[in-house]
């Protein structure tokens, strides 16, 4: 394939390409996102004791997960079925069911999305899966999140406020600190064991994602007091007029739903170097959020679809300058 850039460090492919090399014959788009879901590395270290042992991982696909996702693709009626109930153009939502969709068919979802109420039947919190427990008898709780953070700036000292999301309004540390205290404590509430078929034995978080870096920070080894996995997925962050735009390139920009799995789409579909300034700025008229791209190259089995690279956020001009400011506040207020 054209245009390799390692996105972890001492790699000689990158985790797009070693994502298209296994799964080469998905075509569904949801089975491919559902298969990101399943396989891609975690975004946070389970081992790192800033988390206390309360990160879920979903552990290496066995031969039976890899033989239903093929299955699954040559037929994803049922998958496409239960994503149409209540459509939703929020990512994490659009997640969150493809997960629950895994955990039925394999039999290990006891419930999901269950309200916690009070007396007063005030919300108090949501359990987002309760899982069968494999090691004891009880329910397991996870905390289920598809994050997307930029790293404002790379410092020696810095913390986990410093990588924001797209929209500014959130940051990994704040998002794992309300996860952490709030939401994995939920099954201690005294409102919560009438909700609650079985005991719970472990709450933990089941975080999936990209983080992105400038270019300069790409590989860019992260101090492991962070607690993020060192094998997570990465992009890059630029201002358009930054981006090295490559005219043998092919790109595609990615609607929020399409964040998930590494793109496969048809040729007819990516933009040249042209018709991809053209298009962005026509989204900065419309908004002012970054837009995330991919940088592709023909498939080498199929010169009529592109294969994603490398992926991106490009950011509008102000961005930086805003992100900076966000961070100081957290930095302060910390």
């Amino acid at each position: 394939m054209a245009e390799s850039s390692p996105l972890v460090s001492g790699a000689s492919l990158s985790y797009q390409q070693r994502f298209h090399q296994r799964w080469h014959n998905l075509r569904d788009p949801h089975v491919r996102a559902l298969t990101w879901l399943l396989e891609a590395p975690d975004l946070l270290d389970a081992y790192a004791p800033r988390w206390g042992g309360r990160i879920a991982a979903l552990g290496p696909l066995s031969e039976m997960d890899v033989t239903w996702l093929h299955a699954l693709d040559g037929n994803p009626r049922l998958l496409h079925a239960q994503l149409m109930q209540q459509p939703s153009a929020r990512l994490g939502r659009y997640a969150e069911k493809l997960m629950t969709f895994y955990l039925q068919q394999t039999q290990r979802l006891i419930s999901h999305n269950v309200q916690v109420r009070d007396d007063a039947n005030v919300t108090i919190g949501e359990f987002d899966f309760l899982v069968h427990d494999a090691l004891h008898a009880g329910a397991e709780h996870w905390e289920f999140a598809t994050k997307f953070y930029l790293l404002e700036s790379y410092r020696v000292q810095m913390g986990a406020n410093a990588f924001v999301g797209p929209n500014l309004a959130d940051s990994l540390g704040a998002k794992m600190d309300k996860i952490m205290q709030q939401q994995l404590m939920l099954s201690q509430h005294p409102a919560a064991g009438r909700y609650l078929t079985q005991a719970v034995t472990h709450a933990a978080a089941l975080v999936k994602g990209w983080l992105f870096y400038r270019e300069q920070d790409i590989d860019t080894v992260l101090p492991p007091a962070l607690g993020v996995a060192a094998g997570h997925c990465r992009g890059f962050w630029c201002e358009l007029a930054e981006l090295a735009l490559n005219p043998e390139a092919h790109y595609l920009v990615l609607p929020r739903l399409e964040w998930l799995a590494p793109a496969r789409a048809p040729l007819a579909q990516a933009l040249s170097v042209t018709q991809l300034k053209e298009a962005i700025g026509l989204l900065f008229q419309q908004t002012l959020a970054p837009v995330l791209i991919a940088v592709c190259a023909v498939a080498e089995a199929d010169g009529s679809v592109v294969l994603e690279q490398r992926r991106g956020f490009i950011v509008p001009d102000d961005w930086r300058g805003k992100a900076a400011q966000r961070v100081q506040h957290a930095i302060v207020h910390y």
